[in-house]
């Protein structure tokens, strides 16, 4: 189980209302078509509720939603509608399925709704395909049925449902409503002309400027599965999230933390007897050698480990008392909190772990290297220094409840770091992972005080006022110049953007979505302020988090490479996702990180998943954009974002071009630097298809440009085949050594 930490949950905390938007919300451009009750239902409708809920549809509703499906007045025809009740703001009601139904002979979604004494409830409704969907918002009519029509034209084609849902769009109850005969109808509607493609910026690419290696590291994932990571030749994979910080290598369990009960849980193993060999790690580790993938492995530097491969409780209901939730399953393990909402104290935490220091994790180095041999031969490459060590005193509170300072994350990286070296000196570390942004400046030791801790920070005062990652950074210096020897590689940071409903969430309505194509200016631009509550701290507004870590490290411990271990824009299952992601994997490449690992990745059919193809192996033969990053400019990043890259294989320029708009643009792109072939292949992923990247006709190059149209909302990949010379002597390319794969 690798579920998303608290700590991600801590990180949308600070704009709880983000959850508003975690169902739903992509705005039609058609508006709302409402009649009163005097209409009649359209014939040869496809019903979904009719006095029941039709075969084939189940009711998948969520949050604080009372719903009656046989309520019996009002009425508007036969003999039952439904009453919905929002007792809990951002809830929903959900009639789903399984399987998508065709909906090639409907145009719109009808149905009919009442506004019981009051009316006037906030009510979005949205039909979904799994990838698409569209929707509208109503306002129902006190005492009266009104027919709401919602046209399906931007679902695409083929056009088909599997789900319809009506959101509480407001953080609070409302009153009941009714609904009633619900279906798909033919209602005649014309098919709507897209609007002409507007102007573009221009787009300009020199590549015999700004270039640079591109990292194939840049292009990981925590946990992906075998299919994908082979198809996409992962080059990184990693074994991280909490449980990892209390992964017991030697009899193959982990402590689930306060993402489970504080649980000790064993991996599923069909042969214990012959542990530590065979454990999941080790199966880990053995995929990414099938796949060609280096293995990033989290070493637990916390102090405690499962005692056993019997399952076991941090707080126990019958030793600590009643608390305000338990496992369903197993009701003696709580969540450590009393019914009086105060944390419980003072546990054992031998109830479930045992004390290790760092012979525990040279063991495990040791047994990886007698298996898989060192980081030399092929083996692990990479280790973590733990996991988000600044939220142990929450997530890890029944073992490590006390808040961890700047000494103790220098004292602990000294000492395991030290050990992994000792261990397998090839091997490459990544610290000190933090959790994000406020723990890049502060310590738990700072939060752990509460009020308006920020306006005097304990910790940070006593080391001179240094923010975590700087004071950080310099005693890692100071260590190697005291002995020699380099215990850091990668300044590792975990990064979730913080505007609402964008990291961790689905797609969202047309405000949501367009501000998930915006934040990932948080990135790089010094010119974007952050639209979260960062923009209002004393080190916002703008983020520009890959120049800072690079200026960091820069000015205190220079060499140092750079990765994202954790980072998530959300809507991996949609389009809206998809455009987030591929602009994210350029910019990564643009801006020189080294490393960067997606948290949960997508299935292998989601639309997020053909963001990395584009990149990857956007021909399904292997075909990839370019190793050595070029200039390539966009007059207007944020509406047209373009990467350029060349291939070392055949000197082809690669340009990964992301129209953001919600309007097709027609752009000129000029190449300087080398003198382009005569055409480039154009390769596409956009709604047109979101099951495949569709291989389009070639664009004609003339005079080192080309004018080419961009949809709405699509990734477009063009290959511009191998340059015939370099108009001008000064302009010579000289690709560098092509990036051999190494840490």
């Amino acid at each position: 189980m690798n579920n998303p930490t608290p700590r991600k949950r801590t990180l949308l905390a600070f704009g709880l209302a983000a959850l508003a938007l975690l169902w739903l919300r992509l705005a039609f451009a058609h508006p709302t078509n409402i009649a009163f009750a005097d209409a009649a239902p359209a014939n040869g409708s496809l019903l979904v509720y009719a006095d029941a809920i039709a075969s084939g549809w189940e009711d998948w509703s969520w949050g604080g939603v009372e719903r009656v499906f046989t309520n019996t007045a009002p009425i508007y025809s036969g003999g039952a509608s439904i009453a919905v009740t929002y007792t809990e703001g951002w809830s929903g009601l959900k009639i789903s399925r399984f399987d998508p139904v065709d909906l090639s002979a409907y145009d719109t979604l009808r149905f009919w709704v009442h506004g019981g004494a009051s009316g006037g409830q906030q009510i979005e409704v949205e039909v979904g395909n799994g990838g698409t969907v569209v929707a509208q918002t109503f306002n129902p009519a006190p005492g009266v049925w009104m027919q709401i029509d919602l046209p399906l034209f931007g679902l695409g084609q083929p056009r088909q449902a599997r789900s319809i849902q009506w959101f509480n769009s407001t953080p609070g109850s409302q009153p009941t409503f009714y609904l009633d005969q619900i279906g798909f109808v033919n209602a005649g509607l014309p098919t709507p002309t897209p609007p002409p493609p507007a102007l573009g910026p221009d787009l300009r690419v020199d590549a015999s400027a700004d270039r640079h290696p591109i990292s194939p590291h840049i292009y990981g994932m925590n946990f992906a599965d075998e299919t994908l990571a082979a198809e996409l030749r992962l080059p990184v994979r990693r074994r991280g999230g909490n449980a990892q910080t209390r992964y017991n290598w030697q009899n193959d369990t982990s402590n689930r933390a306060s993402d489970w009960f504080f649980e000790n849980i064993p991996n599923d193993n069909d042969n214990p007897d012959a542990l530590p060999n065979g454990s999941d790690a080790d199966r880990f580790v053995e995929q990414d050698r099938r796949t060609g993938s280096q293995t990033i492995l989290t070493a637990p530097l916390i102090g405690w480990t499962p005692k056993s491969r019997a399952v076991a409780c941090g707080f126990s209901v019958a030793k600590y008392g009643p608390q305000q939730a338990t496992d369903d399953w197993r009701p003696d393990c709580g969540n450590g909190v009393q019914p009086s909402g105060g944390p419980i104290t003072g546990n054992d935490p031998t109830d479930t772990s045992l004390p290790i220091t760092t012979t525990f994790v040279q063991g495990w180095i040791a047994h990886l290297i007698g298996r898989y041999g060192g980081a030399a031969q092929g083996g692990v490459a990479f280790y973590n220094l733990d996991n988000e060590p600044m939220l142990w005193n929450d997530t890890h509170r029944d073992v490590h409840p006390q808040p961890a300072s700047y000494d103790e994350m220098r004292d602990l990286t000294y000492a395991y770091a030290a050990a992994i070296k000792a261990a397998d000196p090839n091997a490459q570390t990544l610290g000190p992972v933090l959790w994000g942004w406020t723990a890049y400046f502060n310590s738990a030791l700072d939060m752990a005080e509460g009020g308006d801790w920020w306006n005097h920070p304990q910790d940070r005062n006593a080391h001179g006022g240094i923010p975590f990652v700087v004071w950080y950074l310099q005693q890692m210096g100071v260590y190697e110049q005291q002995h020699g020897l380099r215990l850091l590689d990668y300044l590792d940071l975990h990064y979730y953007p913080q505007a609402q409903g964008v990291a961790l969430a689905p797609a969202g309505g047309s405000d949501t979505q367009a501000l998930r194509l915006r934040s990932t200016r948080s990135l790089w631009d010094p010119n974007y302020a952050d639209e979260s509550w960062i923009a209002n701290t004393d080190d916002g507004p703008a983020v520009r988090l890959l120049p800072r870590m690079r200026e960091w490290v820069e000015a205190n411990y220079p060499g140092t490479k750079l990765a994202l271990t954790e980072y998530n824009w959300g809507a991996l299952d949609h389009i809206n996702g998809a455009l987030a992601q591929a602009d994210v994997l350029g910019i990564f490449g643009r801006e020189r990180l080294d490393l960067a690992t997606l948290w949960d990745p997508p299935q292998a059919g989601q639309p997020g998943a053909f963001a990395f193809r584009i990149y990857r192996n956007y021909d399904g033969a292997g075909s990839a954009f370019g190793e050595t990053s070029v200039y390539a400019r966009s007059g207007e990043q944020e509406r047209l974002a373009i990467y350029g890259a060349q291939r070392a294989n055949d000197q082809a320029l690669t340009l990964v071009v992301i129209n953001k708009a919600t309007t097709s643009l027609t752009s000129t792109v000029t190449i300087s630097g080398v003198i382009p072939g005569p055409a480039a292949e154009v390769y596409r992923y956009s709604e047109a298809d979101l099951s495949a990247i569709q291989r389009l006709a070639e664009r004609p190059i003339s005079g080192g440009s080309f004018t080419a149209l961009y949809p709405a909302g699509s990734i477009t990949l063009l290959v511009i085949p191998p340059v015939a010379a370099s108009p001008c002597p000064s302009c010579t390319i000289r690709l560098p050594a092509i990036w051999n794969g190494k840490p």
